[in-house]
């Protein structure tokens, strides 16, 4: 038997980076850039208003104040996306938009909120009127203008290869005129159930036979996490059936079995592995989730999961997310983790790792982790209300209601709240 390290130590060195591919940007949200991107230009290519107010020569509003406005007259109009020719002279402001150019002349902005704009009467041989703004605050030179180049400058690195592509990363592409980018593929994750106990949904249940929850369970892991889930099916207990099974996984980056780990007579997994392939090793030093093999058939790694639901999901998370974010170019695996005040008892046995299911909340000022009832590895509810796992470590024998422990969060999300 070896440590929770140890095995993810031996899954993560025999995993490897994916080659890339090619994707519109939307469609690459969550994967990993595989190309360094530059700039082809400055952005903002041109020197852009920064607010909604009033293109002038700074020099023009000296002096401004509410109870001496600088009166300036409106000499254009120029909303974003357009062009003048008309030049800021001594005297005259331009009516501008946040985004629109910077005119000619001149070398500030001022905000709207910060002017009053009024017709007054041409001479009384003109007809018509025109547009004046009295301006109340002096403006110094280049505020609330946006240099040419001040987000990115022309040749810069902008996403180094290697970067998870976010939202952020989206836009900056957009901004760039980017519609495809390359990035690490997503891996092809064959799931595959075993057990002939098991039944497909929506097929009635003998009795002794249960639905094939852990095809699902395990299938949306994968999908969270980045990875393409593929649901062979069900095997049942024969090797013939296994490896007729294990045979279509070929094509996959990663074969997923659960249940046939266990030392059962009808555990063949481990049998057909050992046959087909090569076992790294197949017990783990933790509950739930002792029984798991791992090994590779052909070039095609395989993790052999636990057949009790809480004990795969749990396995999963340990083992199955860090492999599948390795195959994606991801190099940060650790889940996050928070301190919190235990409200319950937790205990440890027989000096294995233990993983309680817990519920997180932050109230008082504190994290709280609040066990979600019976701990059975059969009992998948448990799962379902849990949002963090709570960790016993191996040489601790027991933590008690009160007890500060450490929680693996299953859930990051904003309902969570906290410091």
């Amino acid at each position: 038997m070896i440590s929770v390290e140890e095995a993810l130590g031996r899954i993560l060195s025999f995993v490897s980076v994916l080659e890339p591919e090619t994707k519109p940007i939307l469609d690459a949200l969550g994967q990993v850039t595989a190309e360094d991107i530059y700039s082809d230009f400055d952005i903002p290519p041109l020197d852009n208003s920064a607010m909604d107010g009033y293109a002038v020569r700074a020099e023009d509003t000296h002096g401004a104040s509410h109870s001496n406005p600088v009166r300036l007259r409106v000499v254009a109009e120029l909303a974003a996306g357009y062009t003048t020719e008309t030049v800021v002279r001594p005297g005259t402001a331009i009516r501008i938009m946040t985004g629109a150019p910077i005119p000619k002349g001149a070398d500030a902005v001022v905000q709207f909120e910060h002017t009053d704009e009024v017709e007054t009467l041409k001479q009384p041989s003109t007809a018509g009127k025109r547009a004046e703004v009295a301006v109340y605050v002096p403006a110094g030179q280049g505020v609330n203008i946006r240099q040419a180049g001040e987000d990115v400058r022309r040749g810069e690195l902008i996403i180094r290869k290697g970067t998870p592509v976010r939202p952020a990363e989206i836009g900056v592409l957009a901004s760039l005129g980017r519609a495809t980018i390359r990035v690490v593929r997503r891996p092809k994750v064959a799931v595959l159930a075993t057990g002939d106990e098991l039944v497909e949904l929506g097929k009635p249940l003998r009795r002794g036979q249960i639905h094939n929850s852990n095809s699902y369970s395990v299938g949306a892991q994968v999908l969270r996490y980045g990875g393409i889930p593929w649901l062979l099916g069900i095997a049942g207990d024969r090797e013939a059936d296994l490896v007729a099974k294990i045979k279509q996984a070929l094509d996959a980056d990663l074969l997923i079995t659960t249940a046939g780990v266990s030392v059962g007579d009808y555990d063949v997994t481990k049998k057909v592995l050992a046959t087909e392939g090569e076992i790294t090793f197949w017990l783990v030093r933790m509950k739930p989730g002792k029984p798991i093999a791992f090994g590779h058939i052909g070039k095609v790694p395989h993790l052999g999961l636990p057949g009790n639901p809480v004990s795969s999901m749990v396995a999963f998370e340990q083992f199955g997310r860090p492999a599948i974010l390795k195959m994606m170019g991801k190099t940060n695996f650790r889940k996050p983790e928070v301190r919190a005040v235990l409200h319950g008892e937790a205990d440890n046995k027989d000096g294995r790792r233990c993983f309680y299911r817990a519920r997180v909340e932050w109230h008082e000022g504190h994290w709280h982790a609040y066990l979600t009832g019976p701990q059975g590895s059969g009992i998948l509810t448990s799962m379902a209300l849990a949002n963090g796992l709570v960790i016993v470590p191996e040489d601790v024998a027991q933590v008690d209601d009160g007890d500060l422990v450490t929680v693996q969060m299953l859930d990051w999300t904003e309902e969570l709240g906290g410091g």
